[in-house]
C-alpha cells in the first residue's frame, strides 16, 4: 500500500513533473494550492481558480485550496499552512511533494515548517538539471503555455507563448531553462498525467508592478520568489474555453 501525500500544485511546469516522477511512489489524495483569496488567482501565476478545477478533474485528483491575503506575512502563512498540515494528518498523509529544483533556502524552510506537524518533504526534482529537466518534460508530451514573466528578465512578448523549444532557444543566457529564478511561471495543458488535455484561449496581456520593499519588510512577507520585489511582471491572464 502506498502512502498518502500531497502534491503542491501551482498548474505549472515543474509540479506536474513532480507528480510525473512520483506517481508511482506516493498515493496523491490532493493537489494542495495557495489561492489569493481577493482574486481567486494562484499566487504568482495568476492563474484563475476555475482552470484549477479543470486541471485537477482531468488529472483525477482533487484540489484542496489554501486561501491567503494578497500579500501575507510570515505569521499568518505558517499559522494557515499549520492549520491545513495537523488537518490532512488526520487523514493519514504524512508526505508533501514539491517541484523545487535548487533553492536550498525554499527547501529548508519547507522542511522545517513541515517538521512541525511531523510531516516530511518530498523533493523529486532536486538537482537536476535544469535543461535536461525541461528536454524531458517536452519530449513526455507535456504541454504548457508561458502565464507570467519577471519583465528584468523577459519583455512582454514571452507571455502567452506555447513552452517548446522555440522558446528555450529564445530565452536570453541568463535565464534558467526552468525559470527556478522566478524569471517565468506556466499553466500545464496537457501531457501524461492528464487523462484529457485541457482546453483554453488566451487572454489580454496585463503588467503589474511590485512597489520596492525593505529588508525587513521582506524577512515580514511571505514570498518564494523575495528576490523579485521592486520589478514588474507581464501577465497573459487564460480563461476557459
Amino acid at each position: 500500500m502506498k502512502p498518502k501525500a500531497i502534491l503542491n500544485w501551482s498548474g505549472g511546469k515543474d509540479c506536474a513533473m513532480a507528480l510525473y516522477e512520483s506517481r508511482n511512489k506516493f498515493d496523491f489524495c490532493y493537489l494542495f494550492t495557495s489561492v489569493n483569496s481577493e482574486f481567486k488567482r494562484v499566487s504568482m501565476h495568476g492563474l484563475r481558480v476555475e482552470l484549477l478545477h479543470t486541471q485537477a478533474e482531468h488529472i483525477g485528483i482533487p484540489i484542496k485550496k489554501l486561501l491567503l491575503p494578497e500579500m501575507p506575512s510570515m505569521k499568518i502563512y505558517n499559522n494557515h499552512m499549520e492549520k491545513e498540515m495537523k488537518d490532512l494528518k488526520t487523514e493519514g498523509i504524512n508526505y508533501s511533494v514539491f517541484g523545487d529544483i535548487f533553492l536550498e533556502d525554499l527547501r529548508l524552510y519547507r522542511e522545517e515548517q513541515l517538521s512541525n506537524v511531523a510531516m516530511q518533504g518530498v523533493f523529486p526534482l532536486w538537482k537536476r538539471n535544469t535543461k535536461e529537466l525541461l528536454e524531458q518534460f517536452l519530449d513526455l508530451g507535456f504541454k504548457a503555455v508561458i502565464v507570467c514573466v519577471n519583465e528584468k528578465y523577459l519583455d512582454k512578448k514571452f507571455a502567452g507563448r506555447i513552452l517548446d523549444k522555440k522558446f528555450v532557444h529564445d530565452i536570453p543566457a541568463n535565464v534558467d531553462p526552468c525559470g527556478e529564478n522566478g524569471e517565468f511561471h506556466t499553466f500545464v495543458f496537457d501531457g501524461p498525467i492528464f487523462n484529457n488535455p485541457v482546453s483554453y484561449k488566451k487572454g489580454e496581456i496585463v503588467h503589474r508592478k511590485y512597489q520596492q520593499i525593505g529588508d525587513e519588510e521582506k524577512d515580514n512577507c511571505f514570498s518564494s520568489d523575495k528576490q523579485n520585489f521592486d520589478t514588474g511582471f507581464w501577465y497573459c491572464d487564460i480563461l476557459p474555453y
